[in-house]
């Protein structure tokens, strides 16, 4: 389909962002605006550090959750309109997975700092939950790359759990968090979700890598 989505989307990708990216790609391209996709992966990063700026330096939740959101809405953009426009390419995807991967560090450690800054709960219960959260993180990212080139598939579509833990559910939970004023849940759940989620692929990913060795 035209600019929309893949098969390895989470649900508020598919739902949500991308039919919302895909209007805005469109958009763009009518009006003949000279925006390249990696200038939005560019904004999107930004939309990121300003949520974290709008938890670390104003304590400011409702904000930063809904830059959260906008990034991670903006965040398809770049894809969409990258497709759209014929313009899609392997080091535009490499820039957006590198960008996105820093605004995530930047927003775990301004809202856990923002926690820290507003007494939300014991130092070390923080510091918890900032490691949780970006460990889980990043392990959901580091499956997905060797899920790919050690089984040849996206753990996505290997075993339960679908999509239930990509970057666009992490992010909305975050989002949502944020907006109810819990900093602290804020950075510990995305990271519950991923671990919870990094543990049942990877044990259907070994399996299937095993069985790959056993037939090849």
């Amino acid at each position: 389909m035209e600019g929309g989505g893949k098969a390895t989307d989470g649900p508020v990708s598919r739902y949500i962002n991308r039919p919302i990216a895909v209007a805005i790609a469109r958009f763009i391209l009518r009006l003949g605006l000279p925006v390249t996709p990696n200038m939005v992966s560019f904004a999107a990063f930004l939309t990121a550090v300003a949520a974290s700026l709008s938890a670390a330096l104003w304590l400011n939740w409702v904000a930063a959750g809904v830059l959260v959101q906008l990034s991670s809405i903006i965040d398809g953009v770049d894809g969409a309109l990258a497709r759209l426009s014929g313009r899609a390419s392997k080091a535009g995807g490499f820039l957006d997975t590198m960008l996105d991967r820093y605004a995530d560090i930047i927003v775990y450690g301004g809202v856990a700092y923002s926690a820290l800054a507003a007494g939300a709960a014991p130092p070390e219960a923080i510091l918890a939950a900032l490691a949780l959260g970006l460990s889980g993180d990043l392990m959901v990212s580091y499956l997905h790359s060797r899920g790919e080139r050690d089984a040849g598939i996206h753990p996505a579509l290997v075993g339960p759990l679908d999509s239930i833990a990509s970057r666009d559910v992490r992010l909305l939970i975050m989002a949502v968090l944020l907006v109810l004023g819990h900093p602290v849940f804020a950075t510990a759940a995305p990271g519950v979700l991923g671990h919870l989620y990094v543990a049942v692929k990877a044990a259907h990913l070994y399996r299937l890598i095993m069985h790959n060795e056993r037939i090849s």
